[in-house]
């Protein structure tokens, strides 16, 4: 399983402290079946809870999701300042999923390399951002 994070959710979880261990979690969780929501067409989310503090009130990520084979971390928000995604975006992501889900390892060595993508090593002991 690869897991990448794009420039805008790299962005968004530095500012909230959220760690790669916490995002390697939330794939984990995905990977055993408990997804928060399947949002449909590879789109799902997951909760990702506050430092100290539990998931119900934390962080709301949206991953693009191919089960045993890639997550992208592309989107994120506090529980608190946003009910949802809306219906557009849920569309947009459904069209991201579609085409960023089929890269082959090239493509994604490419986008890493330009500095898109992020890739998160879930083996380091200490995950840091």
């Amino acid at each position: 399983m690869r897991i990448f994070k794009n420039k805008r959710f790299v962005r968004f979880a530095r500012q909230e402290s959220i760690s790669n261990a916490q995002l390697c979690e939330a794939v984990r969780r995905a990977e055993q079946g408990q997804i928060d929501a399947d949002l449909g067409s590879g789109v799902i989310k997951q909760r990702i809870a506050r430092p100290g503090q539990g998931k119900s009130g934390g962080f709301r990520s949206i991953v693009l999701y191919k089960t045993a084979e890639k997550a992208f971390f592309v989107y994120g928000f506090a529980k608190s300042q946003k009910d949802n995604i809306s219906a557009a975006d849920l569309k947009l992501f459904k069209r991201a999923a579609e085409v960023t889900l089929s890269f082959e390892d090239d493509v994604l060595d490419q986008l890493i390399t330009a500095g898109e993508l992020t890739e998160v090593d879930c083996n380091e002991e200490k995950t840091d951002l």
